[in-house]
């Protein structure tokens, strides 16, 4: 009897367990959503949590129910947007593509991504004051870092396979890297336009021409 009783409540312990960590899930993401639009307001340097709170409909001190401080929201904002990130970057990639093709897969994706949300582009950026990161942990830093190194890890293990030496892919796809966000700067500020040039097509460009230079 005593085991008949014990496997009930174990029963219906389990959904109650389910349903709490659903509602504190959501009361979490109704607070990241409302740190974004402060964020997007007033940036990272100029939000705080009571303003968090207040747009989320929250007390300061409820707030810290869930939260420590701004830049630990921010590191779970970033966090979900990287994970974005990935999962276009990874995202119809053809079976058959050969290294080439594949590398210019993931970088166009990457550039495609932060050319269709600027303002995911904007959050990156959040965490910068002047050239000094601000509020994050090294832990939770060297996290965020590895995910957008890891969105980029389909171009470097590429070069790599081409026969570039993990020295030379590391810096090629580093480059890579600021000629992309480069050139998203300039169109997502209308910058390029005094160029007559298209963000995109320069972008394309570039790829194939780091892939001949590596084929040769």
């Amino acid at each position: 009897m005593k085991d008949a009783t014990m496997e009930v409540e174990a029963d219906t312990e389990a959904p109650r367990l389910t349903r709490l960590r659903a509602v504190k899930d959501m009361k979490r993401q109704m607070i990241l959503d409302a740190a974004r639009r402060v964020f997007e307001k007033d940036g990272l340097v100029g939000a705080n949590m009571r303003a968090i709170a207040n747009e989320a409909g929250y007390t300061a001190s409820a707030l810290y129910n869930h939260y420590a401080s701004k830049e630990e929201i921010y590191g779970d904002l970033l966090s979900q947007s990287l994970d974005r990130l990935n999962d276009a970057v990874n995202a119809g990639l053809p079976a058959k593509a050969n290294t080439a093709q594949r590398i210019e897969h993931h970088a166009l994706a990457f550039f495609d991504f932060y050319l269709l949300y600027p303002r995911e582009l904007d959050l990156g950026f959040y965490l910068f004051q002047g050239m000094q990161p601000l509020g994050l942990t090294p832990e939770l830093n060297e996290r965020l870092n590895a995910r957008l190194r890891e969105a980029l890890s389909g171009v470097e293990e590429g070069l790599i396979t081409l026969g570039c030496s993990r020295k030379v892919a590391a810096q090629e796809t580093t480059a890579l890297f600021g000629h992309c966000v480069g050139l998203l700067l300039l169109t997502h500020t209308g910058r390029i336009r005094m160029f007559g040039q298209d963000g995109r097509t320069l972008f394309t460009a570039y790829v194939k021409k780091l892939i001949q230079q590596v084929k040769k």
